[in-house]
């Protein structure tokens, strides 16, 4: 069986319960209507029917990665290139503390 085949047997709209269906539909804000409850189960039959098919496959001997290419990034060295502009760009403003920028209170303690 290969990663691409759909589930011989997926799982059937009966096995959800009303329950389950609106505890997945809370979980995941959705509003949920009667008549969309075969929908949800459905597609939810197809999800649990694909991870079975998952399940199933041998990765014995497969390394776990973290991107379906085999990408190389470019590395650099680690050094400034840019010039500290704080001092220049702090000039302008209305009031600076200790290097920072103090704004005036908009939220009264309560």
């Amino acid at each position: 069986m290969n990663n691409l085949q759909t589930p011989q047997k997926p799982q059937t709209v009966e096995e959800f319960s009303d329950a389950e269906l609106l505890r997945v539909a809370r979980l995941t804000r959705l509003a949920l209507e009667e008549g969309e409850k075969r929908e949800l189960a459905a597609t939810l039959g197809r999800i649990i029917g694909f991870v079975r098919v998952l399940q199933e496959l041998n990765t014995d001997g497969i390394e776990p990665m973290v991107h379906p290419l085999d990408l190389k990034l470019p590395l650099r060295a680690d050094e400034v290139t840019e010039p500290d502009v704080r001092e220049d760009a702090q000039a302008c403003a209305p009031d600076v503390a200790r290097g920072l920028y103090r704004v005036p209170r908009v939220i009264n303690p309560a």
